[in-house]
């Protein structure tokens, strides 16, 4: 498999380039030259291979020649050491739509499995060699603990992470901050777009290109985003043979008397309407996730097609409306992950696919933070199950997505899966005081215990160089 920019398709790289480099060297986003097919056999059987295998008939086309298969086997256990459950809400064939929780890794959040794989993958690319690499980071909140956590001690290569100082969760700045060691945290005076511009002005800084080997670990690195395709593939093979899991260790639902669990695993009840394949409704900020879904459904996995769940910072939404796509400042919400103007992902979107396609399978829905905290109190009230902010803007759009199409025959409750993409102990702030006390995770307990250590510093790349060349 080759990659080439999306800004230019007159230069190849390989798959090692391409990750290892993060950026093209004009700014664009590494694209792969085809989406390769699921092979037959693989395809009609999503719903029954386990993860892992999944995860190796995912990401092996994209590889091939490089990483040989027993290698990227060894590098898939190490990552994808926890699950991703399909969990359904309410017991019985008929209701609220299904969840997948993305969020049983260590820092409970979908951005786990492209962080983990990214983290061993450069690890084996990079044996041998002496100098250090150097990886940057923009992040809205979750990205930065998951890179931070991945890479942590990981020999030859040191991290720094940057995001909006002030706007990201307690929780998530002890994720992002409290490591220290190789990972280094800068708190940026600004939006998470002013970090973002940061990292591709470093990437473009002759200075920094020339004393520093420089890569990315934002989902516009490649090798972050093809990872995230198996959880889609996983799920949608499952939900069109009518399946999903019991609760995992981290579900976070309330026991007590106000719902029953989930069926066993592998349950042969149905899904409402009957099995067919799902809707995705994904929580989109920097549109990484989304990206990885489409790649999933070109592959062939069993996906109708998707809903892109945005808060006010409505970008790409508005685009698949109008057909005209405008960038604008951010402007904070509750679910400050998606608190994205100007979404990166979205070149790589275009590159592969043209307006009408992408309106083809997309629909862009918003939600404001008054919907966002209804959806979290009712879904506590009526279920006993607790969202947090960005679950509950997918699971508003789902609401709304599902009342202007009933009639259309395009949507009926049971065929529609929400990403849920973080824990909501991670916004306990937000969610408790809507739902009281929120069940913490293993994972986040321990993340409780540390203390941040930033360093803040303005939206400049001066001074962001001169951090990186001095050292911490």
């Amino acid at each position: 498999m080759r990659y080439y920019s999306t800004r230019n398709k007159n230069r190849s790289f390989s798959f090692s380039e391409a990750a290892l480099a993060g950026l093209a060297p004009e700014g664009g986003l590494f694209i792969p030259e085809h989406i390769p097919a699921y092979r037959g056999a693989v395809k009609n059987s999503l719903g029954s291979m386990s993860f892992l295998e999944i995860a190796r008939e995912t990401i092996a086309p994209y590889v091939e020649g490089e990483i040989s298969l027993p290698v990227l086997e060894e590098i898939c256990a190490g990552a994808f050491s926890f699950n991703a459950p399909l969990i359904q809400i309410r017991s019985g064939v008929s209701g609220p739509p299904l969840v997948l929780e993305l969020f049983h890794g260590p820092t409970a959040a979908f951005k786990d499995f492209g962080a983990r794989f990214m983290a061993r993958t450069f690890s084996w690319l990079r044996r041998g060699e002496d100098r250090p690499l150097h990886i940057l980071a923009a992040t809205s909140g979750d990205t930065g603990g998951a890179v931070a956590d991945g890479f942590y001690g990981v020999e030859g290569i040191s991290v720094t992470v940057l995001y909006p100082r002030g706007r990201v969760s307690g929780l998530q700045e002890r994720q992002i901050a409290g490591l220290g060691g190789n990972i280094s945290a800068l708190a940026v005076e600004g939006s998470f777009d002013d970090c973002q511009a940061l990292v591709k002005a470093a990437f473009r800084d002759g200075v920094l290109r020339e004393k520093l080997i420089l890569s990315s670990a934002n989902s516009i690195n490649i090798s972050r985003l093809i990872p995230q395709g198996i959880y889609y593939a996983a799920a949608a093979g499952k939900a069109l043979t009518g399946r999903w899991d019991p609760d995992g260790e981290a579900t976070p639902r309330n026991l007590n008397g106000k719902v029953s669990r989930s069926p066993p695993p592998w349950s042969g009840d149905p899904l409402s309407g009957g099995p067919r394949p799902v809707t995705f409704c994904v929580p989109s900020g920097n549109f990484g996730n989304l990206t990885a879904g489409l790649y999933a459904m070109a592959m062939g996995a069993p996906i109708a097609g998707f809903i892109a769940a945005t808060n006010i910072n409505k970008t790409v939404p508005d685009y698949l409306e109008s057909g005209e796509y405008k960038i604008r400042p951010s402007r904070a919400t509750i679910s400050n992950a998606m608190d994205v103007g100007a979404p990166s992902n979205f070149e790589r979107m275009a590159a592969h696919w043209n307006y009408r396609e992408l309106q083809g399978m997309i629909r862009g829905i918003s939600a404001t933070d008054e919907e966002t905290r209804s959806a979290i109190a009712g879904v506590y009230r009526d279920y006993g199950y607790y969202l947090d902010p960005h679950g509950a803007v997918g699971w508003t759009a789902v609401q709304k997505f599902a009342a202007g199409n009933r009639n259309a025959g395009s949507f009926m409750p049971g065929s529609a899966v929400v990403l849920a993409t973080a824990h909501p102990a991670k916004f306990a702030e937000t969610v408790e005081a809507l739902t009281g006390p929120v069940p913490v995770p293993g994972s986040i307990q321990k993340t409780l215990e540390r203390h941040p250590r930033a360093r803040a510093i303005p939206a400049e790349l001066s001074v962001l160089r001169d951090f990186l060349l001095e050292g911490p």
